[in-house]
């Protein structure tokens, strides 16, 4: 998650103005999380503090599950004072954190803070918000992410030593290639959609007397949905798309196929090694 954190902790100083950001990943245990990145610090009092459940203004942030905010951290009777030693040093007055949430669970905390003692207005909240939700998100995709990977990857090695699955394991392993191809066009990365499509390639290896046809990657996208059932509109949510615009590929993709129906095209898209 680290990378994430310090691209979060780098949006909230730009998106929130406050000259001083830190974060951390909470362990899983739920109970405490080391600062590990900052920006904006005078120095490096704050790299790897572990804050825990119910300590000063981020253990509260962690017990809580919601924003918390402080006018002047030291002085403050609302929280508890262990860690008033790196405040201190950091010089550190007004400060707001806000909680990661993903599925229920506190996953990260983020931290803006100001060297004077101001009351924190409500654009500023705002931003935090924005902030955590927008990192939660990058969270859950990337988790949800690995999983289908790790499951078509799974079904890709199997495919490479001859060992099939079995018919309720491939209609898994179709389902989640359909739903990692909408994911990688979420997140849009490209390095990401490179692996996708190198599985892809792995899981649908065809005899050389299929011709397979040229297929654009959306195209795919579309109809690996289609094979698990999704309807134009289901697929249109699912990649962002409009609905015209789903229209208009799996029509691209019937005619280069030389299918009539939805279904014959998925069909034949496997056959030639389209689709897994």
């Amino acid at each position: 998650m680290e990378p994430s954190l310090k691209t979060a902790v780098a949006a909230v100083r730009r998106d929130t103005g406050l000259p001083v950001a830190f974060a951390g990943a909470v362990d899983p245990s739920g109970r405490l999380y080391p600062i590990t990145a900052t920006a904006g610090c005078l120095t490096s009092v704050l790299d790897g503090l572990v804050i825990r459940s119910g300590n000063g203004l981020g253990g509260r942030v962690l017990a809580g599950a919601r924003i918390q905010t402080v006018t002047d951290y030291l002085h403050d009777d609302g929280i508890s004072h262990q860690y008033d030693g790196p405040v201190s040093r950091e010089r550190l007055r007004s400060i707001v954190g806000a909680p990661v949430v993903v599925d229920g669970s506190v996953r990260a905390v983020l931290y803006g803070a100001l060297r004077t003692s101001a009351q924190l207005g409500a654009r500023t909240l705002d931003a935090m918000q924005l902030s955590a939700q927008r990192l939660a998100f990058e969270i859950a995709v990337s988790e949800a992410t690995a999983r289908r990977l790790r499951a078509v990857e799974t079904a890709a090695l199997m495919r490479e030593a001859r060992t099939a699955p079995t018919r309720p394991e491939w209609e898994e392993v179709r389902i989640a290639h359909a739903e990692l191809r909408a994911l990688a066009g979420s997140v849009g990365d490209e390095g990401l959609r490179r692996r996708i499509d190198d599985i892809a390639a792995r899981l649908t290896a065809t005899a050389p007397e299929y011709e397979r046809p040229v297929l654009t990657t959306r195209e795919i996208d579309v109809l690996a949905l289609v094979a698990i059932g999704c309807t134009n509109a289901e697929i249109a949510v699912r990649l962002d798309l409009g609905a015209e615009t789903v229209k208009s590929y799996l029509r691209a993709a019937m005619r280069k196929l030389g299918a009539h129906r939805r279904t014959e095209a998925v069909t034949l898209a496997r056959t030639a090694g389209v689709l897994p």
